[in-house]
Protein backbone atom coordinates (compact mmCIF):
# COMPACT_ATOMS: atom_id res chain seq x y z
CA UNK A 1 0.00 0.00 0.00
CA UNK A 2 1.61 3.27 -1.25
CA UNK A 3 1.86 6.00 1.58
CA UNK A 4 -0.84 8.43 -0.44
CA UNK A 5 -3.17 5.79 -0.33
CA UNK A 6 -2.25 4.88 3.80
CA UNK A 7 -3.06 8.61 4.23
CA UNK A 8 -6.18 8.79 2.66
CA UNK A 9 -7.63 5.50 4.09
CA UNK A 10 -6.50 7.52 7.74
CA UNK A 11 -8.53 10.58 6.30
CA UNK A 12 -11.26 8.92 5.66
CA UNK A 13 -11.14 6.58 8.57
CA UNK A 14 -11.06 10.10 11.03
CA UNK A 15 -14.37 11.93 8.78
CA UNK A 16 -15.93 8.50 9.76
CA UNK A 17 -15.39 8.33 13.35
CA UNK A 18 -16.52 12.18 13.47
CA UNK A 19 -19.61 11.49 11.77
CA UNK A 20 -20.36 9.26 14.55
CA UNK A 21 -20.23 11.96 17.12
CA UNK A 22 -22.07 14.38 14.41
CA UNK A 23 -25.47 11.78 14.12
CA UNK A 24 -25.52 11.31 18.08
CA UNK A 25 -25.84 15.01 18.74
CA UNK A 26 -28.40 15.45 15.44
CA UNK A 27 -30.90 12.51 16.54
CA UNK A 28 -30.12 13.75 20.32
CA UNK A 29 -31.68 17.09 19.24
CA UNK A 30 -34.47 16.27 17.18
CA UNK A 31 -35.44 13.62 19.78
CA UNK A 32 -35.75 16.88 22.01
CA UNK A 33 -38.05 18.80 19.52
CA UNK A 34 -40.69 15.83 19.09
CA UNK A 35 -40.53 14.82 22.76
CA UNK A 36 -41.61 18.73 23.76
CA UNK A 37 -43.99 18.95 20.77
CA UNK A 38 -45.62 15.46 20.61
CA UNK A 39 -45.37 16.31 16.77
CA UNK A 40 -45.61 12.73 14.55
CA UNK A 41 -43.48 14.28 11.38
CA UNK A 42 -40.91 15.12 13.91
CA UNK A 43 -40.98 11.77 14.97
CA UNK A 44 -40.37 10.71 11.94
CA UNK A 45 -37.50 13.06 11.55
CA UNK A 46 -36.23 11.73 14.68
CA UNK A 47 -36.42 8.32 13.77
CA UNK A 48 -34.65 8.76 10.70
CA UNK A 49 -31.82 10.00 12.63
CA UNK A 50 -31.16 6.83 14.71
CA UNK A 51 -30.68 5.41 11.71
CA UNK A 52 -28.12 7.92 10.98
CA UNK A 53 -26.14 7.14 13.72
CA UNK A 54 -26.50 2.99 12.75
CA UNK A 55 -25.44 3.64 9.72
CA UNK A 56 -22.00 5.73 10.25
CA UNK A 57 -20.81 3.12 13.47
CA UNK A 58 -21.07 0.60 10.29
CA UNK A 59 -19.85 3.11 7.91
CA UNK A 60 -16.91 3.37 10.12
CA UNK A 61 -16.49 -0.47 10.95
CA UNK A 62 -16.67 -1.10 7.05
CA UNK A 63 -14.11 1.98 6.48
CA UNK A 64 -11.61 0.47 8.81
CA UNK A 65 -12.10 -3.13 7.45
CA UNK A 66 -11.61 -2.11 3.90
CA UNK A 67 -8.18 -0.39 5.37
CA UNK A 68 -6.65 -3.53 6.13
CA UNK A 69 -4.02 -4.49 3.61
CA UNK A 70 -4.48 -7.62 1.74
CA UNK A 71 -3.81 -11.12 2.60
CA UNK A 72 -3.52 -14.77 2.04
CA UNK A 73 -7.49 -15.32 1.59
CA UNK A 74 -8.30 -11.63 0.30
CA UNK A 75 -5.14 -11.14 -2.36
CA UNK A 76 -7.06 -8.30 -3.87
CA UNK A 77 -7.89 -6.23 -0.62
CA UNK A 78 -11.05 -6.02 1.45
CA UNK A 79 -12.12 -2.90 -0.29
CA UNK A 80 -15.58 -4.22 -0.93
CA UNK A 81 -16.54 -3.69 2.23
CA UNK A 82 -17.46 -0.39 2.14
CA UNK A 83 -20.43 -1.48 -0.71
CA UNK A 84 -21.63 -4.20 1.90
CA UNK A 85 -22.21 -0.66 4.21
CA UNK A 86 -23.56 1.23 1.71
CA UNK A 87 -26.35 -1.14 0.95
CA UNK A 88 -26.91 -2.04 4.84
CA UNK A 89 -27.09 1.84 4.91
CA UNK A 90 -30.40 1.49 2.44
CA UNK A 91 -31.58 -1.48 4.08
CA UNK A 92 -32.19 0.82 7.33
CA UNK A 93 -33.48 2.91 5.72
CA UNK A 94 -36.18 1.21 4.70
CA UNK A 95 -37.05 -0.27 8.23
CA UNK A 96 -37.00 3.66 9.27
CA UNK A 97 -39.28 4.47 6.68
CA UNK A 98 -41.70 1.47 7.48
CA UNK A 99 -41.95 2.83 11.44
CA UNK A 100 -42.14 5.97 9.80
CA UNK A 101 -45.20 4.60 8.05
CA UNK A 102 -46.90 2.96 10.71
CA UNK A 103 -46.58 5.70 13.44
CA UNK A 104 -48.45 7.93 10.64
CA UNK A 105 -50.95 5.58 10.03
CA UNK A 106 -51.70 5.94 13.97
CA UNK A 107 -51.43 9.80 14.13
CA UNK A 108 -54.34 9.97 10.94
CA UNK A 109 -56.61 7.38 12.90
CA UNK A 110 -56.38 8.49 16.27
CA UNK A 111 -54.97 12.13 15.70
CA UNK A 112 -52.71 14.06 17.35
CA UNK A 113 -52.19 16.84 19.90
CA UNK A 114 -49.20 19.43 20.07
CA UNK A 115 -47.47 20.86 22.89
CA UNK A 116 -45.00 23.27 22.19
CA UNK A 117 -44.52 22.88 18.70
CA UNK A 118 -42.87 26.34 18.71
CA UNK A 119 -39.41 24.81 20.40
CA UNK A 120 -39.87 22.15 18.74
CA UNK A 121 -39.62 23.55 15.43
CA UNK A 122 -36.55 25.55 16.61
CA UNK A 123 -34.76 22.47 17.78
CA UNK A 124 -35.54 20.64 14.68
CA UNK A 125 -33.97 23.72 12.59
CA UNK A 126 -31.31 24.08 14.44
CA UNK A 127 -29.96 20.29 13.94
CA UNK A 128 -30.93 20.91 10.26
CA UNK A 129 -28.22 23.23 9.93
CA UNK A 130 -25.52 20.93 11.57
CA UNK A 131 -26.84 18.16 9.08
CA UNK A 132 -26.68 20.07 6.32
CA UNK A 133 -23.17 21.48 6.46
CA UNK A 134 -21.57 17.77 7.42
CA UNK A 135 -24.01 16.46 4.95
CA UNK A 136 -22.01 18.66 2.08
CA UNK A 137 -18.82 17.73 3.67
CA UNK A 138 -19.49 14.24 3.77
CA UNK A 139 -20.44 14.17 -0.21
CA UNK A 140 -17.50 16.78 -0.72
CA UNK A 141 -14.95 14.02 0.41
CA UNK A 142 -16.65 10.87 0.20
CA UNK A 143 -16.28 11.72 -3.84
CA UNK A 144 -12.75 13.42 -3.68
CA UNK A 145 -11.49 9.88 -1.95
CA UNK A 146 -13.96 7.91 -4.15
CA UNK A 147 -15.13 6.20 -0.66
CA UNK A 148 -18.43 4.76 -1.57
CA UNK A 149 -19.34 4.16 2.20
CA UNK A 150 -18.52 8.28 2.89
CA UNK A 151 -20.57 9.71 -0.45
CA UNK A 152 -23.80 6.94 0.73
CA UNK A 153 -23.49 8.04 4.22
CA UNK A 154 -23.89 12.05 2.94
CA UNK A 155 -26.48 11.13 0.38
CA UNK A 156 -28.74 9.94 3.03
CA UNK A 157 -27.45 13.01 5.59
CA UNK A 158 -28.62 15.23 2.92
CA UNK A 159 -31.90 13.51 2.63
CA UNK A 160 -32.40 14.04 6.24
CA UNK A 161 -31.99 17.65 5.67
CA UNK A 162 -34.35 17.89 2.84
CA UNK A 163 -36.69 15.50 4.83
CA UNK A 164 -36.62 18.16 7.66
CA UNK A 165 -37.31 21.18 5.61
CA UNK A 166 -40.09 19.39 4.48
CA UNK A 167 -41.01 18.78 7.85
CA UNK A 168 -40.45 22.41 9.60
CA UNK A 169 -42.55 23.94 6.44
CA UNK A 170 -45.14 21.50 6.58
CA UNK A 171 -45.56 21.32 10.45
CA UNK A 172 -45.51 25.16 10.31
CA UNK A 173 -48.67 25.20 7.90
CA UNK A 174 -50.58 23.15 10.32
CA UNK A 175 -49.61 25.39 13.04
CA UNK A 176 -50.87 28.50 11.31
CA UNK A 177 -54.03 26.90 10.32
CA UNK A 178 -55.38 24.67 12.94
CA UNK A 179 -55.21 22.03 10.65
CA UNK A 180 -53.36 19.23 12.72
CA UNK A 181 -54.32 16.36 10.68
CA UNK A 182 -51.38 17.09 8.16
CA UNK A 183 -48.79 16.23 10.52
CA UNK A 184 -48.96 12.63 10.40
CA UNK A 185 -49.68 12.86 6.39
CA UNK A 186 -46.07 14.66 6.39
CA UNK A 187 -44.19 11.96 8.41
CA UNK A 188 -46.20 9.84 5.50
CA UNK A 189 -44.65 11.42 2.88
CA UNK A 190 -41.18 11.67 4.35
CA UNK A 191 -41.24 7.66 4.63
CA UNK A 192 -41.86 6.90 0.93
CA UNK A 193 -39.24 9.87 0.31
CA UNK A 194 -36.43 7.82 2.19
CA UNK A 195 -38.01 4.33 1.12
CA UNK A 196 -36.77 5.68 -2.70
CA UNK A 197 -33.61 7.13 -1.55
CA UNK A 198 -32.67 3.69 0.64
CA UNK A 199 -33.61 1.80 -2.69
CA UNK A 200 -31.41 3.97 -4.96
CA UNK A 201 -28.59 3.43 -2.43
CA UNK A 202 -28.91 -0.16 -2.49
CA UNK A 203 -29.15 -0.40 -6.19
CA UNK A 204 -25.95 1.74 -6.76
CA UNK A 205 -23.83 -0.06 -4.08
CA UNK A 206 -25.10 -3.74 -5.70
CA UNK A 207 -23.73 -2.78 -9.09
CA UNK A 208 -20.48 -1.63 -7.85
CA UNK A 209 -20.37 -4.74 -6.13
CA UNK A 210 -20.39 -6.31 -9.46
CA UNK A 211 -17.49 -4.37 -10.44
CA UNK A 212 -18.96 -1.66 -12.03
CA UNK A 213 -16.34 0.38 -13.76
CA UNK A 214 -15.02 3.53 -13.25
CA UNK A 215 -16.47 7.06 -14.48
CA UNK A 216 -15.94 8.23 -18.33
CA UNK A 217 -14.17 11.05 -16.69
CA UNK A 218 -11.29 8.59 -14.88
CA UNK A 219 -11.11 7.03 -17.55
CA UNK A 220 -10.20 9.67 -19.71
CA UNK A 221 -7.88 10.30 -16.93
CA UNK A 222 -5.85 6.71 -17.29
CA UNK A 223 -5.87 7.32 -21.16
CA UNK A 224 -4.17 10.98 -21.27
CA UNK A 225 -1.78 9.55 -18.71
CA UNK A 226 -1.02 6.85 -20.80
CA UNK A 227 -0.81 8.79 -23.94
CA UNK A 228 1.66 10.76 -21.89
CA UNK A 229 4.26 8.35 -20.32
CA UNK A 230 4.11 5.59 -22.84
CA UNK A 231 7.20 6.68 -25.07
CA UNK A 232 8.74 3.67 -26.15
CA UNK A 233 5.74 1.86 -26.73
CA UNK A 234 3.86 1.44 -29.89
CA UNK A 235 0.18 1.50 -28.36
CA UNK A 236 -2.19 0.42 -25.25
CA UNK A 237 -5.45 -1.23 -26.09
CA UNK A 238 -7.93 -3.48 -23.71
CA UNK A 239 -8.20 -0.86 -21.07
CA UNK A 240 -10.67 -2.01 -18.63
CA UNK A 241 -11.25 -0.68 -15.12
CA UNK A 242 -13.21 -1.98 -11.77
CA UNK A 243 -14.07 0.12 -8.71
CA UNK A 244 -13.96 -1.82 -5.25
CA UNK A 245 -14.26 0.72 -2.55
CA UNK A 246 -11.40 3.43 -2.79
CA UNK A 247 -9.25 1.33 -4.73
CA UNK A 248 -9.59 1.25 -8.69
CA UNK A 249 -8.02 -1.94 -10.66
CA UNK A 250 -6.97 -0.63 -14.02
CA UNK A 251 -5.68 -3.20 -16.70
CA UNK A 252 -4.30 -3.16 -20.16
CA UNK A 253 -2.43 -4.46 -22.78
CA UNK A 254 0.65 -2.58 -23.72
CA UNK A 255 2.10 -3.27 -27.34
CA UNK A 256 5.83 -2.78 -28.00
CA UNK A 257 8.11 -3.68 -30.83
CA UNK A 258 9.07 -7.22 -31.06
CA UNK A 259 12.44 -6.28 -30.86
CA UNK A 260 13.03 -4.73 -27.50
CA UNK A 261 13.86 -6.26 -24.72
CA UNK A 262 12.26 -7.08 -21.86
CA UNK A 263 14.33 -5.26 -20.05
CA UNK A 264 13.15 -2.04 -21.65
CA UNK A 265 9.20 -3.14 -21.99
CA UNK A 266 9.52 -3.45 -17.97
CA UNK A 267 11.33 0.16 -17.54
CA UNK A 268 8.10 1.11 -19.83
CA UNK A 269 5.34 -0.66 -17.53
CA UNK A 270 7.02 1.40 -14.35
CA UNK A 271 6.70 4.54 -15.67
CA UNK A 272 3.56 3.88 -16.74
CA UNK A 273 2.16 2.26 -13.43
CA UNK A 274 4.01 5.20 -11.01
CA UNK A 275 2.33 8.02 -13.93
CA UNK A 276 -0.87 6.49 -13.06
CA UNK A 277 -0.79 5.90 -9.63
CA UNK A 278 0.46 9.33 -8.88
CA UNK A 279 -2.55 10.81 -11.18
CA UNK A 280 -5.30 8.50 -8.97
CA UNK A 281 -4.85 7.83 -5.72
CA UNK A 282 -5.69 4.17 -4.70
CA UNK A 283 -5.29 2.78 -8.15
CA UNK A 284 -3.81 -0.78 -8.71
CA UNK A 285 -2.25 -1.32 -12.17
CA UNK A 286 -1.74 -4.23 -14.15
CA UNK A 287 0.03 -4.29 -17.58
CA UNK A 288 0.15 -7.00 -20.09
CA UNK A 289 3.35 -6.63 -22.62
CA UNK A 290 2.93 -7.65 -26.08
CA UNK A 291 4.79 -8.08 -29.54
CA UNK A 292 3.66 -5.35 -32.42
CA UNK A 293 1.27 -7.89 -34.35
CA UNK A 294 -1.15 -7.72 -31.69
CA UNK A 295 -1.23 -4.32 -31.97
CA UNK A 296 -5.64 -3.32 -32.96
CA UNK A 297 -6.78 -0.32 -34.89
CA UNK A 298 -7.33 2.79 -32.85
CA UNK A 299 -11.02 2.34 -33.60
CA UNK A 300 -11.25 -0.38 -31.24
CA UNK A 301 -10.48 2.15 -28.69
CA UNK A 302 -6.72 1.70 -28.58
CA UNK A 303 -4.88 4.41 -27.56
CA UNK A 304 -1.44 5.06 -30.08
CA UNK A 305 1.62 6.39 -28.71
Amino acid sequence: MSTATAKMNDRVARIAAINIAVALTVVTLKYIAYAVSGSVALFSDALESIVNVMTAVAAYSAIRLSAKPADADHPFGHYKAEFLAAMFEGAMIAVAALLILIKAYSGIVNGVEFEHPGLGLAINVLSTVINAAWAWSMIRRGTEWRSPALVADGQHLFTDVITSVGVVVGLTVAILTGWYFLDPLIAAVVALHILFVGYRIATESMSRLMDQAASPEIEGRIRGVIEANGHGALEAHDIRTRQAGRALFIEFHLVVPGSMSVDDAHVICDRLEDAIERSIIGSEVVIHVEPEYKAKPEESGAVPL
